[in-house]
């Protein structure tokens, strides 16, 4: 498993696509395969879906989990992820935002209540046609940056399913099918010891992320950039 950064309370990894954070059934999950490798407890501070990979943070110690885990709590962190979609959203770029509602099967959906609703802010572009992409998919694939401001169950995933452009590979929420659930958690900022600490995870699963990761990571580093200027 790749680690992106070791420290004395807390690990960062590359979490890869296919492995849940727990148990499933009598599959062990990826802490305590993780646990059992170094031959120390490990606490996950967050959760990220079976299929998605990407920056995930571990704390060594209960009380660097107490210390992350409220920053989470109180959304003083800041995350980042990466999408693709073959999909054209109903608009390019904005807030997404609702109630998340129970639906069938484990799945959820996005409601217009916002009693305590999921936030998320998102831009797109359009990353390749067919050709680019291999011919494989109907449609041209599109890149997205998200952003989201709350915590959910699948809230990125129900977020592009509300806009109309369900994540490649996602079969739940009526992707197209692909060799992966095409969401990535790219980036990563938190505070510790005082400090500012942001961990980015480089894409290296899925025929889609390998070939259009860089044009993808570009267009995102350079939206970011403008975001930080002001622009």
């Amino acid at each position: 498993m790749d680690i992106l950064l070791t420290d004395s309370d807390y690990l960062v990894i590359n979490k890869p696509a296919g492995i849940g954070m727990h148990q499933e059934n009598n599959e062990p999950g990826l802490v305590r395969l993780l646990s059992e490798h170094l031959g120390e407890p490990l606490y996950p501070v967050h959760r990220l879906d079976k299929m998605t990979t990407g920056v995930l943070l571990l704390a060594r110690t209960s009380a660097a989990n107490r210390e992350l885990s409220r920053q989470f709590a109180e959304r003083s962190t800041r995350k980042w992820y990466l999408a693709l979609s073959d999909s054209k959203p109903t608009k390019k770029q904005g807030l997404i935002k609702g109630d998340m509602e129970k639906a069938r099967c484990g799945s959820w959906k996005l409601s217009r209540s916002l009693l305590n609703p999921a936030i998320t802010r998102f831009h797109s572009c359009l990353l390749a046609d067919r050709s680019l992409a291999g011919d494989v998919l109907a449609s041209p694939v599109r890149g997205f940056l998200l952003q989201p401001e709350s915590g959910k169950t699948h809230q990125l995933r129900v977020a592009l399913k509300s806009q109309g452009c369900a994540i490649l590979g996602d079969s739940r929420y009526g992707g197209t099918s692909a060799d992966r659930g095409y969401l990535h958690a790219w980036q990563l900022s938190f505070e510790y010891r005082g400090e500012r600490v942001c961990v980015r995870a480089p894409l290296t699963h899925g025929q889609y992320f390998l070939t259009l990761g860089d044009q993808l990571t570009a267009w995102a580093d350079q939206l970011m950039a403008g975001k930080a200027s002001g622009n």
